[in-house]
């Protein structure tokens, strides 16, 4: 018989000033089998990033001290953490309001009350196609090293 491989929960952050956004938001996630932190300000998030990075992002705008945009722009901005899905979770709903979000480096945007299967299904698509681009990288880095290998001369 096969054994299944074990895998850890997606660690997931929700950063919202509103601590009852958090808790439902948490409440959806966690019963999905994510991992879920909360933050409570856009430098809390930047802070909590830096330190311990997680899966995917679920980020507020509208934030105490740092934006949501101003937080998405800068982990988008910077190369130890431009590979974290962020979805923008907001009651802000205006074209602007998304094309903001979208030109700060968000993935995608939900705008609240948040659906359940909504949330949970963007989650796991984002998670899955970071999951596939990372294979697709280390799977490129070792086409290009066997390559390499090849045009080494064996040594006599």
């Amino acid at each position: 018989m096969a054994r299944e491989k074990t895998i850890s929960p997606a660690k997931l952050l929700v950063a919202d000033d509103n601590h009852q956004n958090c808790e439902l938001l948490d409440a959806y996630l966690s019963e999905a089998g994510y991992q879920v932190d909360m933050v409570y300000d856009g430098q809390q998030t930047l802070d909590y990033v830096r330190k311990t990075p997680p899966d995917l992002i679920l980020l507020d705008i509208m934030m105490p001290k740092v934006s949501g945009y101003e937080v998405c722009q800068r982990l988008k901005g910077d190369a130890e953490t431009e590979h974290i899905p962020i979805i923008m979770v907001t009651a802000l709903a205006e074209m602007g309001d998304i094309e903001k979000a979208v030109n700060a480096g968000a993935n995608d945007f939900l705008t609240k009350p948040v659906n359940k299967l909504e949330l949970t299904t963007r989650v796991k698509t984002l998670l899955e196609l970071r999951h596939l681009k990372n294979e697709c990288e280390r799977l490129l880095a070792y086409v290009e090293r066997v390559d390499g290998m090849r045009g080494e001369k064996p040594a006599d």
